[in-house]
Protein backbone atom coordinates (compact mmCIF):
# COMPACT_ATOMS: atom_id res chain seq x y z
CA UNK A 1 0.00 0.00 0.00
CA UNK A 2 3.05 2.35 0.28
CA UNK A 3 4.05 1.90 -3.20
CA UNK A 4 0.88 2.31 -4.37
CA UNK A 5 0.61 6.15 -2.36
CA UNK A 6 3.77 6.94 -3.42
CA UNK A 7 2.44 6.39 -6.99
CA UNK A 8 -0.70 8.05 -6.39
CA UNK A 9 0.58 11.43 -5.07
CA UNK A 10 3.71 11.30 -6.85
CA UNK A 11 2.59 10.27 -10.37
CA UNK A 12 -1.05 9.92 -10.54
CA UNK A 13 -1.81 13.62 -9.06
CA UNK A 14 -1.00 16.61 -10.90
CA UNK A 15 -2.91 19.15 -8.86
CA UNK A 16 -5.61 19.09 -6.20
CA UNK A 17 -7.87 18.79 -8.96
CA UNK A 18 -7.09 15.27 -9.68
CA UNK A 19 -8.36 14.37 -6.62
CA UNK A 20 -11.88 12.11 -6.76
CA UNK A 21 -13.26 13.50 -3.04
CA UNK A 22 -13.12 16.86 -0.73
CA UNK A 23 -11.47 14.52 2.68
CA UNK A 24 -7.69 15.26 1.37
CA UNK A 25 -8.44 18.84 0.22
CA UNK A 26 -10.46 21.41 1.65
CA UNK A 27 -9.07 24.96 1.35
CA UNK A 28 -12.24 26.71 2.76
CA UNK A 29 -11.40 25.55 5.99
CA UNK A 30 -8.17 27.87 5.86
CA UNK A 31 -8.98 30.93 8.69
CA UNK A 32 -8.65 34.70 7.07
CA UNK A 33 -5.88 34.82 9.49
CA UNK A 34 -3.98 32.77 7.36
CA UNK A 35 -4.93 33.54 4.31
CA UNK A 36 -2.52 36.31 3.49
CA UNK A 37 0.64 33.79 4.35
CA UNK A 38 -0.73 31.62 1.44
CA UNK A 39 -0.84 34.36 -0.99
CA UNK A 40 2.81 34.66 -0.35
CA UNK A 41 3.45 30.99 -1.77
CA UNK A 42 4.43 29.90 -5.09
CA UNK A 43 1.34 28.54 -7.37
CA UNK A 44 2.37 25.61 -8.69
CA UNK A 45 3.39 24.28 -4.29
CA UNK A 46 0.00 25.86 -4.10
CA UNK A 47 -1.39 23.40 -6.51
CA UNK A 48 -0.08 20.17 -5.42
CA UNK A 49 -1.53 20.74 -2.29
CA UNK A 50 -3.48 17.58 -0.73
CA UNK A 51 -4.33 18.67 2.98
CA UNK A 52 -7.35 18.88 5.01
CA UNK A 53 -8.51 20.81 7.96
CA UNK A 54 -6.03 23.07 9.53
CA UNK A 55 -2.49 22.84 10.43
CA UNK A 56 -0.91 26.54 12.01
CA UNK A 57 -1.57 26.80 15.64
CA UNK A 58 -0.76 30.00 16.93
CA UNK A 59 1.98 31.16 18.80
CA UNK A 60 4.80 29.94 17.02
CA UNK A 61 7.09 32.63 16.82
CA UNK A 62 10.71 31.54 16.91
CA UNK A 63 9.70 27.75 17.50
CA UNK A 64 11.11 24.59 15.71
CA UNK A 65 8.61 23.02 13.72
CA UNK A 66 8.38 19.50 12.21
CA UNK A 67 5.62 18.50 9.54
CA UNK A 68 4.92 15.19 8.76
CA UNK A 69 3.99 14.21 4.93
CA UNK A 70 4.85 17.91 3.80
CA UNK A 71 4.18 17.18 0.36
CA UNK A 72 5.25 20.34 -2.14
CA UNK A 73 5.59 22.25 1.06
CA UNK A 74 2.36 24.52 1.50
CA UNK A 75 2.04 24.20 5.05
CA UNK A 76 5.93 23.85 5.84
CA UNK A 77 5.80 27.80 3.92
CA UNK A 78 2.96 28.85 5.64
CA UNK A 79 4.06 27.83 8.73
CA UNK A 80 7.75 29.71 8.15
CA UNK A 81 6.32 33.01 7.73
CA UNK A 82 4.79 32.29 11.05
CA UNK A 83 7.71 31.15 12.95
CA UNK A 84 9.98 33.81 11.88
CA UNK A 85 14.26 34.35 11.05
CA UNK A 86 14.68 32.81 14.28
CA UNK A 87 12.49 29.88 14.37
CA UNK A 88 12.76 26.41 11.44
CA UNK A 89 10.61 24.59 10.18
CA UNK A 90 11.45 20.97 8.72
CA UNK A 91 9.41 18.77 6.12
CA UNK A 92 9.50 15.23 6.02
CA UNK A 93 7.54 13.44 2.93
CA UNK A 94 8.37 9.78 0.80
CA UNK A 95 7.26 11.35 -2.23
CA UNK A 96 10.24 12.44 -4.32
CA UNK A 97 8.51 14.15 -7.15
CA UNK A 98 6.66 16.33 -4.46
CA UNK A 99 10.02 16.81 -2.51
CA UNK A 100 11.42 18.21 -5.81
CA UNK A 101 8.40 20.76 -6.32
CA UNK A 102 9.47 22.03 -2.58
CA UNK A 103 12.85 22.44 -3.32
CA UNK A 104 12.38 23.91 -6.76
CA UNK A 105 10.87 27.16 -5.10
CA UNK A 106 12.84 27.54 -1.78
CA UNK A 107 14.37 29.93 -3.36
CA UNK A 108 11.74 32.23 -4.65
CA UNK A 109 10.36 31.80 -1.14
CA UNK A 110 13.46 32.65 0.73
CA UNK A 111 13.30 36.01 -1.50
CA UNK A 112 9.53 36.40 -0.62
CA UNK A 113 10.10 36.11 2.87
CA UNK A 114 13.61 38.13 3.29
CA UNK A 115 14.92 34.92 4.98
CA UNK A 116 15.51 31.34 4.52
CA UNK A 117 14.68 29.07 7.36
CA UNK A 118 13.17 25.69 5.66
CA UNK A 119 14.53 22.31 5.51
CA UNK A 120 13.12 19.22 3.55
CA UNK A 121 14.13 15.30 4.36
CA UNK A 122 13.26 12.32 2.24
CA UNK A 123 11.61 9.84 4.97
CA UNK A 124 8.78 7.80 6.13
CA UNK A 125 6.77 9.12 9.11
CA UNK A 126 6.70 5.91 10.71
CA UNK A 127 10.29 5.42 10.86
CA UNK A 128 11.21 8.91 12.17
CA UNK A 129 14.16 7.60 14.19
CA UNK A 130 16.22 6.94 10.91
CA UNK A 131 15.94 10.56 9.94
CA UNK A 132 18.96 13.33 11.19
CA UNK A 133 16.86 14.61 13.78
CA UNK A 134 17.48 14.98 17.39
CA UNK A 135 15.01 13.41 20.17
CA UNK A 136 13.22 16.51 22.36
CA UNK A 137 14.23 19.07 19.72
CA UNK A 138 10.69 20.16 18.78
CA UNK A 139 8.13 22.87 20.26
CA UNK A 140 5.43 21.77 17.76
CA UNK A 141 4.83 18.91 15.50
CA UNK A 142 1.99 18.96 12.38
CA UNK A 143 0.71 16.81 9.77
CA UNK A 144 -2.28 17.54 7.58
CA UNK A 145 -4.26 14.59 6.22
CA UNK A 146 -1.26 12.13 6.09
CA UNK A 147 -1.18 9.85 8.96
CA UNK A 148 -4.07 8.51 7.82
CA UNK A 149 -1.76 6.96 4.68
CA UNK A 150 0.61 5.40 7.32
CA UNK A 151 0.73 1.45 7.48
CA UNK A 152 1.73 2.04 11.06
CA UNK A 153 0.14 4.80 13.09
CA UNK A 154 1.22 3.82 16.31
CA UNK A 155 5.03 3.94 14.84
CA UNK A 156 4.10 7.42 13.46
CA UNK A 157 3.19 9.00 17.29
CA UNK A 158 5.77 7.08 19.21
CA UNK A 159 8.18 8.63 16.97
CA UNK A 160 6.38 12.34 17.51
CA UNK A 161 6.71 12.15 21.22
CA UNK A 162 10.09 11.00 20.67
CA UNK A 163 11.03 14.03 18.73
CA UNK A 164 8.79 16.52 20.92
CA UNK A 165 10.17 18.55 23.63
CA UNK A 166 8.29 18.43 27.10
CA UNK A 167 5.22 20.64 27.11
CA UNK A 168 5.42 20.41 23.31
CA UNK A 169 2.11 19.52 20.95
CA UNK A 170 1.24 17.53 18.13
CA UNK A 171 -1.17 19.43 15.99
CA UNK A 172 -2.67 17.83 12.98
CA UNK A 173 -5.85 17.21 11.08
CA UNK A 174 -6.63 14.01 9.19
CA UNK A 175 -9.47 11.49 8.29
CA UNK A 176 -11.94 9.38 10.79
CA UNK A 177 -14.40 6.97 10.45
CA UNK A 178 -17.38 6.57 12.39
CA UNK A 179 -16.50 2.66 13.19
CA UNK A 180 -13.40 0.33 11.82
CA UNK A 181 -13.41 0.25 8.31
CA UNK A 182 -13.26 -3.13 6.91
CA UNK A 183 -10.91 -4.94 4.98
CA UNK A 184 -12.55 -4.17 1.53
CA UNK A 185 -12.54 -0.42 2.00
CA UNK A 186 -8.67 -0.68 3.43
CA UNK A 187 -7.75 -2.48 0.41
CA UNK A 188 -8.84 -0.13 -2.11
CA UNK A 189 -5.69 1.72 -3.73
CA UNK A 190 -7.99 4.58 -4.65
CA UNK A 191 -10.03 5.07 -1.60
CA UNK A 192 -6.91 4.44 0.61
CA UNK A 193 -5.06 7.50 -1.36
CA UNK A 194 -8.02 9.19 -1.25
CA UNK A 195 -7.63 9.26 2.74
CA UNK A 196 -10.38 7.19 3.64
CA UNK A 197 -9.29 3.31 3.45
CA UNK A 198 -6.70 4.52 6.16
CA UNK A 199 -9.03 6.08 7.76
CA UNK A 200 -9.10 5.00 12.11
CA UNK A 201 -11.61 4.39 14.01
CA UNK A 202 -12.00 7.67 16.34
CA UNK A 203 -12.08 5.78 19.21
CA UNK A 204 -9.27 3.66 18.37
CA UNK A 205 -7.24 6.29 17.63
CA UNK A 206 -8.12 7.75 21.25
CA UNK A 207 -6.84 4.36 22.90
CA UNK A 208 -3.35 5.00 20.12
CA UNK A 209 -2.45 8.36 21.27
CA UNK A 210 -2.97 7.60 25.33
CA UNK A 211 -0.59 4.36 24.58
CA UNK A 212 1.60 6.60 23.04
CA UNK A 213 2.25 8.92 25.76
CA UNK A 214 0.07 11.54 24.66
CA UNK A 215 -2.92 11.13 27.55
CA UNK A 216 -5.87 13.92 26.80
CA UNK A 217 -5.93 13.84 23.54
CA UNK A 218 -8.27 17.21 22.30
CA UNK A 219 -10.42 17.54 19.63
CA UNK A 220 -9.96 21.05 18.06
CA UNK A 221 -12.37 20.91 14.86
CA UNK A 222 -14.23 18.51 13.12
CA UNK A 223 -16.71 18.33 10.00
CA UNK A 224 -18.57 15.72 8.33
CA UNK A 225 -17.37 14.57 4.99
CA UNK A 226 -19.29 14.35 1.73
CA UNK A 227 -18.17 11.56 -0.63
CA UNK A 228 -19.48 13.41 -3.49
CA UNK A 229 -18.16 10.76 -6.54
CA UNK A 230 -20.86 8.40 -6.65
CA UNK A 231 -19.18 4.71 -7.59
CA UNK A 232 -16.33 5.72 -4.87
CA UNK A 233 -19.17 6.19 -2.39
CA UNK A 234 -20.91 3.06 -2.83
CA UNK A 235 -17.63 1.09 -2.32
CA UNK A 236 -17.65 2.78 1.31
CA UNK A 237 -20.56 1.46 2.08
CA UNK A 238 -22.67 2.46 5.06
CA UNK A 239 -19.69 4.14 6.88
CA UNK A 240 -19.28 8.06 8.00
CA UNK A 241 -16.00 9.82 7.88
CA UNK A 242 -15.16 13.28 9.29
CA UNK A 243 -11.83 15.78 8.91
CA UNK A 244 -10.63 16.39 12.20
CA UNK A 245 -7.99 18.77 14.09
CA UNK A 246 -6.64 17.34 17.20
CA UNK A 247 -3.91 18.53 19.19
CA UNK A 248 -1.99 16.04 21.40
CA UNK A 249 0.38 17.75 24.11
CA UNK A 250 3.33 16.28 25.44
CA UNK A 251 3.07 16.55 29.35
CA UNK A 252 4.14 13.77 31.64
CA UNK A 253 1.78 14.92 34.34
CA UNK A 254 -1.27 14.97 32.75
CA UNK A 255 -3.37 12.49 34.09
CA UNK A 256 -5.77 10.21 32.55
CA UNK A 257 -9.12 11.73 33.61
CA UNK A 258 -9.97 15.55 33.61
CA UNK A 259 -9.56 16.08 37.96
CA UNK A 260 -10.89 19.15 39.94
CA UNK A 261 -8.53 20.94 42.05
CA UNK A 262 -10.37 23.76 42.16
CA UNK A 263 -8.31 26.11 39.56
CA UNK A 264 -9.23 28.51 37.09
CA UNK A 265 -7.16 30.80 34.21
CA UNK A 266 -7.91 34.64 32.95
CA UNK A 267 -7.05 34.64 29.51
CA UNK A 268 -5.32 38.29 28.92
CA UNK A 269 -6.36 38.57 25.20
CA UNK A 270 -2.25 38.73 24.43
CA UNK A 271 -2.08 35.44 21.58
CA UNK A 272 -1.78 37.07 17.98
CA UNK A 273 -4.97 36.91 16.29
CA UNK A 274 -6.94 35.95 19.25
CA UNK A 275 -7.86 38.88 21.39
CA UNK A 276 -10.74 37.90 22.18
CA UNK A 277 -11.01 34.53 22.65
CA UNK A 278 -8.36 31.78 23.34
CA UNK A 279 -9.65 28.67 21.38
CA UNK A 280 -7.69 25.66 23.50
CA UNK A 281 -10.25 22.90 21.64
CA UNK A 282 -13.68 22.38 20.95
CA UNK A 283 -14.75 22.72 24.43
CA UNK A 284 -12.52 25.42 25.93
CA UNK A 285 -13.43 29.04 24.30
CA UNK A 286 -11.85 30.90 26.96
CA UNK A 287 -12.79 34.36 26.87
CA UNK A 288 -10.20 37.22 27.31
CA UNK A 289 -10.64 38.77 31.45
CA UNK A 290 -13.00 36.06 32.29
CA UNK A 291 -12.19 34.10 35.40
CA UNK A 292 -12.75 30.53 33.52
CA UNK A 293 -12.56 27.30 35.37
CA UNK A 294 -10.56 24.53 34.22
CA UNK A 295 -9.31 20.45 35.31
CA UNK A 296 -6.06 20.12 36.30
CA UNK A 297 -5.08 18.79 32.57
CA UNK A 298 -6.53 22.19 31.15
CA UNK A 299 -3.96 24.17 33.74
CA UNK A 300 -1.16 22.14 32.23
CA UNK A 301 -1.51 22.46 29.13
CA UNK A 302 -1.75 26.53 29.86
CA UNK A 303 0.93 26.52 32.36
CA UNK A 304 3.21 24.33 31.13
CA UNK A 305 3.66 25.01 27.39
CA UNK A 306 4.01 28.05 25.05
CA UNK A 307 0.74 29.48 26.36
CA UNK A 308 1.73 30.52 30.03
CA UNK A 309 2.69 34.23 29.42
CA UNK A 310 -1.18 35.10 28.10
CA UNK A 311 -2.99 34.18 31.37
CA UNK A 312 -3.26 34.38 35.35
CA UNK A 313 -3.13 31.53 37.02
CA UNK A 314 -5.56 31.04 40.26
CA UNK A 315 -5.04 28.18 42.94
CA UNK A 316 -2.70 24.79 42.81
CA UNK A 317 -2.88 21.11 42.85
CA UNK A 318 -2.61 20.97 47.12
CA UNK A 319 -6.46 20.13 47.39
CA UNK A 320 -8.60 18.05 45.05
CA UNK A 321 -12.45 17.66 44.59
CA UNK A 322 -13.23 14.42 42.33
CA UNK A 323 -13.54 14.52 38.99
CA UNK A 324 -14.52 18.04 36.99
CA UNK A 325 -18.23 18.31 36.53
CA UNK A 326 -18.95 18.27 32.73
CA UNK A 327 -15.52 16.52 31.56
CA UNK A 328 -17.21 12.82 30.90
CA UNK A 329 -17.26 10.30 32.70
CA UNK A 330 -18.35 10.23 36.58
CA UNK A 331 -18.73 8.29 40.27
CA UNK A 332 -18.84 4.29 38.78
CA UNK A 333 -20.31 3.47 42.26
CA UNK A 334 -24.10 3.25 42.90
CA UNK A 335 -24.56 6.16 45.34
CA UNK A 336 -27.70 4.22 46.76
CA UNK A 337 -27.67 2.04 49.36
CA UNK A 338 -28.99 -1.74 48.85
CA UNK A 339 -30.87 -2.83 51.48
CA UNK A 340 -32.31 -5.96 50.03
CA UNK A 341 -29.71 -8.27 51.83
CA UNK A 342 -28.87 -9.93 48.53
CA UNK A 343 -25.43 -9.85 47.41
CA UNK A 344 -25.01 -7.68 44.29
CA UNK A 345 -24.50 -9.77 40.99
CA UNK A 346 -21.89 -9.61 39.07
Amino acid sequence: MREAVQDYYGRQLQSSDDLKTTACCDTSAVPEWLKPLLSKIHPEVLSRYYGCGLVCPPLLKGCRVLDLGCGSGRDVYALAQLVGPDGLVVGVDMTPEQLAVAERHRGHHAREFGFDNVRFLHGYIEQLEQLDLEPGSFDVIVSNCVVNLSPDKDAVLRGVHRLLKEGGEFYFSDVYADRRVPEAVREDPVLYGECLGGALYWNDFLRLAQGSGFIDPRLAEDRPLEITDPELAARTDSLRFFSATYRLFKLDALESDCEDYGQAVIYRGTVPNFPHRFPLDKHHLIEAGRVFPVCGNTWRMLSDTRFADHFEFIGDFSRHYGLFEGCGGGLPFDTTANNSGEAPCC
